[in-house]
């Protein structure tokens, strides 16, 4: 995962923001919450669409610099038959920031490139047209040229799987358009209030956010969540623009069909279990090698995870890359036991975590949670008594009463007396299952005690 400079939505002031880059006004267009994702909270998630769209830059990424002679330059005119590549361009004005892929010229002015790795638009009666978001980010580059003083006469998005160009009209429409949608980015940006995800929608298919956003998910979580046994009682977030949930969300007529995993998704996991085996880096890819010879190679930035399982070895420069590309590195034993994780700084995540304080100062909603840990506590203590302890049915009987009334609590000192209960008849039977080889090895433990804790069994549990 990849990400763009912070943006901080703690004010409610437009002009305070750094200007928007156009790439996010295009994702606004595309989506508010991928937008808001990228822009706002930080997070940017590759997949082979976006690796794709920046192979399909490669042609006009060599920049050209904007410096004052060039700038004049752009307000004299180019002259016929010039190119300017990746030219970043700036305005205070219009408070965006962009960098324009090639920019070519011509008699009555100069004429906008924007490249993009996808197909373009068809119309009904089969002819081309750029997709609307494609639109509004040439419009947008030729609103940064026209400050420059220079005339801009026709856009144009190149879409690399057509291998064509299709034109783009500056009409005062799409002008308006662009400058309303800027607007708009810049106050959504400044709102702090992440937008509710797609229903049912195509263009989360391609989306590289979706493993962060999960619209169907999100969605879901939003409504009521309709139980029937209080066993399966959990929190609901909602979000203020969604219906309340119902059965048809979701249904067979509704789902998305096609799972949303970008294509090659199986390359994406490097898999390492041959023992001996050890992983490199050469260059910008991880190198698996087996006693000297080279059995696999993967570019880093295809890259999400490493699963190593048994006596495999990470280099330290691999160890480095991992942690600088947010690659996650996944330990199993060789049964395929996991045993731990790597993985570096976790992103920004800052209204998330706002979102989780406010659900936090609300008594209903900790109560729910409260009632979920507890029961869930008091559950696993009981199986731990029936598996490998002597417990009286009694027993048993009366920590499933307890974890079935929790819910029943009405406020968080209910809820934690109906722990304390389960927590003395659970360490009451805990010596049941401390098994010792004899007499002389059997622990002494008559119940729970701290501060200090006054046997060994109570200094290990403490």
């Amino acid at each position: 995962m990849t990400t763009t400079a912070p943006l901080q939505t703690n004010g409610s002031v437009i002009e305070a923001q750094p200007p928007l880059p156009v790439r996010r006004l295009h994702n606004y267009m595309y989506c508010e919450r991928l937008f808001y994702y990228q822009w706002v909270e930080n997070l940017f998630e590759e997949n082979a669409d976006t690796v794709a769209g920046s192979h399909a830059h490669r042609n006009v990424d060599k920049s050209s610099p904007l410096d004052e002679a060039k700038q004049a330059a752009l307000g004299e005119g180019l002259p016929g038959g010039s190119r300017l590549r990746s030219l970043k361009l700036h305005s205070d004005a219009l408070g965006i920031i962009g960098v324009v892929d090639l920019i070519e010229a011509s008699e009555e002015g100069a004429e906008v490139v924007e490249y993009k790795k996808g197909a373009s638009r068809r119309r009904y009666d089969g002819t081309r047209e750029a997709k609307e978001s494609d639109a509004v980010q040439v419009m947008a580059h030729a609103l940064l040229l026209e400050e420059l003083g220079m005339t801009v006469t026709q856009g144009w998005v190149y879409y690399a799987e057509d291998r064509r160009r299709v034109p783009v009209d500056l009409t005062p429409n799409l002008r308006a358009q662009t400058l309303h949608a800027i607007q708009s980015a810049r106050s959504q940006a400044a709102s702090g209030y992440c937008p509710p995800p797609l229903l049912n929608d195509p263009r989360c298919l391609a989306c590289s956010a979706y493993p962060i956003c999960l619209p169907n998910e999100s969605r879901w979580w939003a409504g009521t969540y309709d139980v029937e046994t209080k066993d399966e009682e959990q929190m609901s977030l909602a979000f203020a623009d969604l219906p309340a949930r119902d059965h048809a969300i979701g249904s067979a007529a509704d789902e998305i069909k096609v799972p949303p995993r970008p294509d090659g998704d199986s390359g994406e996991i490097l898999v390492v279990h041959t023992p001996g085996a050890q992983i490199g880096q050469r260059g910008d890819s991880f190198v698996v090698t087996v006693q000297g010879q080279v059995v696999q190679k993967m570019p880093g930035h295809q890259l999400r995870a490493i699963y190593i399982y048994g006596a495999v070895q990470l280099t330290a420069q691999a160890v480095d890359t991992c942690l600088e590309l947010n690659v996650d590195v996944s330990y199993f034993s060789s049964a395929g036991r996991f045993i731990g994780l790597l993985r570096g700084l976790p992103a920004s995540g800052i209204d998330a975590r706002m979102g989780q304080y406010a659900l936090f100062q609300q008594p209903a909603v900790r109560l729910k949670l409260a009632r979920e840990v507890i029961r869930a506590k008091i559950h696993n203590q009981r199986v731990l008594l029936m598996r490998n302890g002597d417990a009286a049915d009694s027993v048993l009987k009366q920590m499933a009463s307890l974890r079935e009334s929790n819910a029943d609590a009405k406020d968080l000192t209910q809820l934690m007396g109906m722990e304390g209960m389960a927590a003395n008849l659970y360490f009451q039977n805990l010596p049941s299952m401390l098994k010792g080889k004899g007499e002389e090895f059997r622990f002494d433990f008559n119940g729970r005690n701290r501060r200090p804790p006054r046997d060994p069994v109570n200094a290990l549990l403490s």
